[in-house]
């Protein structure tokens, strides 16, 4: 039976990270499975948990009142779901759905923030790990959403 040591310690995220952290995370880490369709989490949600991807693809959405939902990113295995955990009021931004059958280790970020009363040096190797990640997702919401509403090109009647 393999534990899920050896599945943080694996992760990109994680690549170069002092094993005593991965050790420490162990006891907020579980394994998880979302069917296709399924959601993972919905807009406005408390967001405690966040996801290491290890199968699958997770569509990422913001809902728009003319277009519906708009699908700015899609992660699959080696990525990461979610970091809205690490700011307060800890509230998702949006939805992600398994577009497959999804396969992933969720941590409790209740149980990690817990953990960083303890451990500021763990916390801030987090931080240092995750703020790439907010500021891809910022920039690939940006993209999309100039996509969404930039004015249509007419077509010439030539």
């Amino acid at each position: 039976m393999e534990t899920i040591e050896p599945l943080l310690a694996e992760h990109p995220i994680f690549h170069g990270i002092d094993p005593k952290y991965i050790s420490l995370m162990v006891g907020c880490a579980s394994n998880v499975r979302f069917n296709a369709g399924e959601f993972v989490v919905h807009d406005g949600d408390k967001d405690n948990e966040f996801y290491l991807i290890r199968h699958g693809t997770v569509a990422l959405d913001v809902y728009s009142p003319t277009k519906g939902p708009i699908t700015f990113l899609t992660l699959g295995p080696g990525e990461v779901m979610g970091w809205e955990w690490l700011v307060p009021p800890y509230q998702t931004q949006g939805d992600a759905r398994a577009l497959d059958l999804v396969r992933a280790v969720k941590i409790d970020a209740t149980c990690l923030r817990a953990k960083f009363e303890h451990d500021h040096e763990l916390e801030r190797e987090l931080l240092k790990r995750f703020v790439p990640i907010i500021t891809e997702r910022l920039k690939a919401l940006t993209i999309q959403l100039l996509d969404v509403y930039a004015p249509r090109a007419h077509k010439s009647s030539f």
